[in-house]
C-alpha cells in the first residue's frame, strides 16, 4: 500500500482539508479521493491529490 496524499483550498488559500490515505495504486486512488472529496462537499473547491512521488492525480480549480 502506499500514501496518498488529498488537499482542499478555500478561494483565499487556506487549507480545508488536508487528508493521508493509503491505496494499492494510482487509479484506487483517485477512486478513493473523488469519494472523500464529495462526502466532504469539496468536489467544487480547489484540491488536488498526490501520488507519494508527487505526481499529480487529481486538481480541480
Amino acid at each position: 500500500m502506499k500514501t496518498y496524499f488529498l488537499t482542499v483550498y478555500s478561494q483565499k488559500g487556506e487549507a480545508l482539508l488536508n487528508d493521508s490515505f493509503e491505496a494499492s495504486d494510482d487509479q484506487e486512488a483517485i477512486k478513493i479521493g473523488k469519494t472523500k472529496l464529495e462526502e466532504e462537499g469539496h468536489q467544487d473547491q480547489t484540491h488536488r491529490c498526490v501520488s507519494p512521488d508527487g505526481r499529480l492525480l487529481l486538481f480541480h480549480r
